[in-house]
Formats: structure tokens, C-alpha cells, sequence
């Protein structure tokens, strides 16, 4: 078996990568959303925020049969990567797996980092084979789907509306593409109320932000072909950043959405805005992206007052994913 890197320039190559990947998917669980060779390509080029990943593809002859992502942070848990495995269905239980993610792990020694992750699905083969390698499980992250076809919009109105008066004292700001320079700085302290949602055992630094983070996302995101919705609730009076709430869609598949940030500062909290904002967003998108029927988000599985908001709006869940790490 071959191991070779993966150029995001690479057509073939990440087309094969694309191709294990689904395979597993697809057997796995297949609501899950794919990447395609272009999406594929892109998170080599640009990642979320100009800190791409680095592929690896694994083929026997001509056979590609097994796909390794190490995600290496570059902003905050520089001590760190996170590894993905993905072996095609009809070459699992050859050691293939066991191979990539012993690769893997020394390719974060050869970058000098110490800890790598792992995320598998709740299930016991990928408990197992993480167990194997020694990897602990630190926390549980749920992967929920918004069906915007089949959603209730005069609840999403009334939410809004209950929501929109319990927060009279706060307007929102919607926003496609960059910040406007004025809002630069006050967004950092805005973005970084992530760092509230839990983390539950998982050895992880805070995110850091500065203008500068934020400006990287939005190139990468515009660069990887999505566009960027932005709801951002203010305080009328002082003009004071409260929270936002942020959602990417795709241009390659418009009706595919990615919930990237939902969050509202410690001092605004109790007011309903993150009802507010998440309802305000999902009227706007109505009318900005007809085409759009699904939004995918990511939580925390003890995250228990966004679960909430979502499950009142039509969320399911797609996917359980136990996220493991080891001490190298």
C-alpha cells in the first residue's frame, strides 16, 4: 500500500478521495453530507479560515482505498491535530485504518505537536478501532438537520415575534460577505462567546479571534464558494455587538446551508436573543435563498439550551460523533 499527500490541484486524486469518503458515508450513515471533489479541493486550499487540511490517499495499485485528513490548527491548540479515517467498505478489516491513523499520529510528531484527536460515529466497530489505538473519548457532538421544507413557518414568525419583544431594546444588522470595517473589532469579542458552548472533557485552548482571524474566515469561505449570511443583534442605544448568528450555503449546491456560529455575549444574555436571531435568519433566508431546503448544525451533545431553540425548529439528528484524544 501506497500513502501519498494530496494536492488540492490534484482532479484525480481528490475525486478518489471523494469517492472512498462517500462509500463509507453511504454505508455508515447516508444522510450524512458528502463532499464533493471541488469541496474537497478547497478545504486543501483554504480550510475554515486560511488553515487548510492535509490529505492523504492511500491506494493499493491503482485501487485507492483509504482517505487520512489532519487538521492542524495554526491559531490556538498548536500542541494539537485532529486525524479522519475513512477506509472504502470492501477494503475494511485488512488493517488499512490501523495503518493511516499510525501515520497520521507521526505525522504530528513530525510537526513537533504532542495530542491528536479523532472524531468517529457512535458506533462499535469506530469505538472500537479507537479503543485499539489507545484514544479516550472526551466528549459527544451531535450533528442536527433543519428540513426547511417541511418547517413550520408560522411558528419560525411567531418566534420571532415573542422573541423580537422580549429584545426591544436591540435591533439586528444582516450582513452578506466582509464586516464593514466599523464593526471589525467590536465582532472579535462577539465571536469569541463560542468559547461558552462546552467542551465538555476535551483537552482544548479557547478559540482566539482578532480582525484579522475573522477577515482569513471570510476569504476562505468566499474563496471555497459559499456565501456567507450574517445576523447580528445590536443594542440600540449604546450600539453595543450583543451575539450573531451565522449560515453558509453553498453555491455548487445551493440547497445545502451549514450553521457556522450561533452565539450572544454573556452581558446580553437573557433577553431571547439567540431565538431571535436564529428566527430572524431563517425568515431572511427564505426569501434570499429559494433554493435552499436543509441546514446542517453542530453541537455539543450537552449543549442544552441551543438543542432547545433547534429542536423547536424542526431539527433532527443525522449523526452522533464521539470525539477521542491521545497523548502522543
Amino acid at each position: 500500500m501506497k500513502i501519498t499527500q494530496l494536492s488540492p490541484d490534484d482532479e484525480v486524486g481528490c475525486a478518489e478521495a471523494v469517492a472512498v469518503d462517500s462509500a463509507g458515508w453511504k454505508l455508515d450513515c447516508p444522510e450524512f453530507v458528502q463532499h464533493t471533489p471541488r469541496t474537497f479541493a478547497n478545504m486543501l486550499r483554504y480550510g475554515w479560515d486560511l488553515e487548510p487540511a492535509q490529505a492523504y490517499l492511500a491506494r493499493e495499485g491503482d485501487t485507492p482505498v483509504g482517505v487520512l485528513t489532519v487538521n492542524v490548527p495554526q491559531y490556538e491548540n498548536t500542541n494539537q491535530t485532529w486525524l479522519d479515517v475513512k477506509v472504502h467498505p470492501d477494503h475494511r478489516g485488512r488493517g488499512i485504518g490501523s495503518t493511516l491513523i499510525e501515520y497520521g499520529e507521526q505525522v504530528t510528531r513530525d510537526l513537533g505537536r504532542t495530542t491528536t484527536g479523532l472524531g468517529g460515529l457512535d458506533l462499535p466497530k469506530a469505538e472500537a478501532f479507537a479503543q485499539r489505538h489507545r484514544y479516550e473519548q472526551k466528549a459527544v457532538e451531535v450533528n442536527r438537520r433543519q428540513d426547511l421544507a417541511g418547517l413550520d413557518w408560522g411558528l419560525v414568525q411567531r418566534m420571532y415575534d415573542e422573541s423580537l419583544a422580549a429584545a426591544s431594546a436591540y435591533e439586528l444588522v444582516k450582513l452578506t460577505g466582509p464586516l464593514p470595517e466599523e464593526l471589525l473589532e467590536d465582532m472579535v469579542a462577539v465571536t469569541e462567546s463560542i468559547n461558552d458552548a462546552p467542551k465538555d472533557d476535551l483537552d482544548l485552548e479557547d478559540d482566539v479571534y482578532s480582525p484579522e482571524r475573522l477577515r482569513a474566515y471570510e476569504e476562505a469561505q468566499a474563496k471555497s464558494e459559499r456565501t456567507v449570511y450574517r445576523v447580528i443583534a445590536r443594542r440600540k442605544d449604546t450600539g453595543d455587538l450583543a451575539g450573531h448568528t451565522v449560515i453558509a450555503v453553498e453555491r455548487e449546491r445551493p440547497y445545502i446551508g451549514e450553521q457556522h456560529d450561533t452565539a450572544v455575549s454573556r452581558d446580553h444574555r437573557g433577553h431571547r436573543l439567540g431565538a431571535l436571531l436564529k428566527s430572524g435568519m431563517l425568515l431572511w433566508l427564505r426569501a434570499a435563498e429559494p433554493a435552499l431546503t436543509q441546514i446542517d448544525t453542530w453541537n455539543a451533545e450537552s449543549n442544552n439550551h441551543m438543542i432547545g431553540i433547534n429542536e423547536a425548529l424542526n431539527y433532527h439528528i443525522v449523526a452522533r460523533i464521539l470525539n477521542y484524544q491521545k497523548n502522543l
